[in-house]
């Protein structure tokens, strides 16, 4: 049996160079102290023996840094995976987290309780250098509780009301009055929303904004349907709808996997889209290009989106104060289910 290639240590450049282990950590990680020759020696024998961090020892040893980021989703495994928004949202994460040599450390639990559980596991446990929130809730214990932690942490989506963590958000606001200014110029008076849950922050902003449009454009009708983001309480609820004497002209749904089994009940009640019934969402995916008719809905850079929370979050690592950033309102995308 082959013996295991042991892995070289930094004890190991150091004599080869032959300068303190001190000496050789400075030149490998930047630092003032060792001279320019000394550094040029030192990255080349660590070239030679192919040296990499031990970053499990680093963080025994009392260092700060696991280079890895945390992100928990309190939502039923099955909902986080029928959404396109999670996957683009961590791809475009990582495009900036491994230019940085950062990992992400990703779980789905079950509860927001759980989800402050494991933040103090991972603070304890110095398995990450910061961490990004996402479904912010009205009334949310988490921007508090990761202050107190004293871990970097980042609101993807927002902003946080009480501005404890700063965030990337996006005007969820001004994206359902784009969506309800479109449906009244094309002379629909009866609207309704179907929603996600109410206590996410994004959700309440949308509905609140929605119900104050319907007023604006003095609507006949604004109705507000909560669900819990699957395709089953989408089809009840758009039975629900179709089921009253003033049916809807319009639907909005919160999101892709919501909007299409909407429509499959809209078509499955012997009614036309968009002549009978219009359908909105307000999640872009491919998705809405692939359906038939193609659904309007509200297009944001949910990659782009993930990369800047990216960059974001590595300058708070750095201890640089930030005070992150307000996306653009998401740009209305018609087609033929409007």
């Amino acid at each position: 049996m082959p013996l295991k290639r042991q892995r070289p240590t930094l004890r190991d450049i150091a004599a080869r160079v032959g300068v303190s282990e001190t000496a050789a950590s400075f030149a490998l990680n930047g630092k003032p102290g060792v001279s320019e020759e000394t550094r040029r020696r030192v990255l080349a024998v660590a070239e030679e023996l192919q040296w990499t961090p031990n970053h499990a020892a680093q963080i025994l040893s009392g260092a700060r840094s696991s280079m890895t980021i945390g992100l928990a989703v309190a939502r039923s495994v099955q909902d986080v995976g029928s959404e396109l928004f999670f996957l683009r949202l961590i791809s475009g994460m990582h495009t900036v987290l491994s230019r940085q040599h950062y990992g992400l450390l990703f779980q789905v639990v079950g509860t927001v309780d759980e989800e402050l559980e494991l933040y103090r596991r991972w603070a304890y446990e110095k398995r990450v250098d910061g961490l990004v929130l996402v479904d912010l809730r009205i009334d949310d214990p988490r921007p508090r509780a990761v202050a107190e932690l004293d871990v970097p942490a980042i609101v993807a989506g927002g902003p946080d009301p009480a501005g404890t963590v700063p965030s990337v958000s996006i005007d969820d606001t001004a994206a359902m009055q784009t969506v309800m200014e479109y449906l009244s110029s094309r002379g629909h008076r009866r609207v309704a929303y179907v929603s996600g849950s109410a206590s996410l922050l994004h959700v309440h902003r949308r509905a609140e904004a929605f119900l104050n449009a319907g007023r604006e454009y003095q609507l006949d009708a604004a109705d507000v349907l909560q669900t819990d983001f699957s395709a089953e309480a989408s089809t009840r609820a758009t039975q629900r709808l179709l089921a009253t004497d003033g049916r809807p002209s319009a639907v909005i749904y919160d999101n892709e996997v919501l909007a299409v089994a909407g429509m499959g009940e809209i078509q499955a009640a012997g009614l036309r889209v968009p002549a009978d019934v219009a359908v909105v969402t307000c999640e872009d995916t491919p998705i809405c290009k692939a359906v038939q008719p193609a659904l309007t809905a509200l297009h944001r850079d949910t990659w782009g989106f993930g990369a800047d929370i990216a960059e974001h979050l590595l300058n708070l690592i750095e201890g640089n104060l930030d005070p992150g950033a307000v996306e653009q309102v998401p740009e209305l995308i018609v087609r033929d289910s409007t």
